[in-house]
């Protein structure tokens, strides 16, 4: 049977351009606005384009945030991306909103330095550190596109799945723990890579999403 995938319209997200995306891989998205939605759902997609605050707010009004804590409670699929990322997390310098707290952290402002702008935007090569659907360590276009100020900074190091270089630092990339996991950057707006990566957690999904191990 098909797997279900549901996109959270919470009003900060670029919904037409990741329903586009995954129009292109012959999968529909179901909008997820009330905790009812979510009872037709397999898998979740959360997105995010704007603000820690705003975003937590509309969440919250939506009334979505205790059935999202328990559908990663549950151990049930769901993709973050760009600031669907940064909500993963337990708060941010950006704003002072506690986040969904799925993973243990906390989302920092990029250091100031000479040899990059902020935002962090424009195309950028992952570096793998940990195992995740998302990625295959045997393709090398890699190059993903971000528009960002912010990162998180996850607690345990089995979280962070691959990093960007950003001036003389690495800052995060993708998370992943289990079932849960996310991007920093825009899969849907990263070209043939991207569909690439979107690809491949539609296959691990059809597959049966095992869950990677937790150490």
């Amino acid at each position: 049977m098909s797997t279900r995938l549901g996109l959270i319209d919470y009003g900060m997200g670029n919904l037409h351009s990741v329903q586009l995306a995954f129009r292109r891989l012959n999968k529909s998205l179901d909008l997820v606005k009330t905790p009812t939605d979510l009872k037709k759902c397999d898998a979740l997609i959360l997105p995010g384009v704007g603000a820690f605050d705003p975003a937590m707010e509309n969440l919250e009004r939506t009334h979505l945030v205790p059935d999202l804590k328990i559908w990663a409670e549950q151990d049930k699929p769901l993709l973050g991306i760009c600031l669907g990322l940064q909500l993963f997390f337990e708060s941010s310098d950006e704003g002072s909103s506690a986040g969904l707290g799925l993973l243990k952290g906390h989302v920092q402002r990029l250091p100031i330095n000479k040899k990059e702008r902020i935002p962090h935007m424009g195309w950028a090569p992952l570096e793998q550190k940990n195992e995740s659907p998302l990625l295959n360590s045997f393709d090398q276009n890699n190059w993903m596109y971000f528009v960002h100020s912010y990162a998180a900074k996850p607690i345990k190091e089995r979280d962070l799945a691959a990093t960007v270089t950003f001036g003389d630092t690495k800052i995060t990339a993708i998370v992943w723990r289990s079932r849960i996991g996310a991007c920093q950057f825009h899969p849907e707006k990263s070209s043939l890579a991207g569909q690439r990566m979107l690809n491949r957690w539609l296959k691990w999904l059809e597959d049966g999403a095992e869950p990677l191990q937790i150490a």
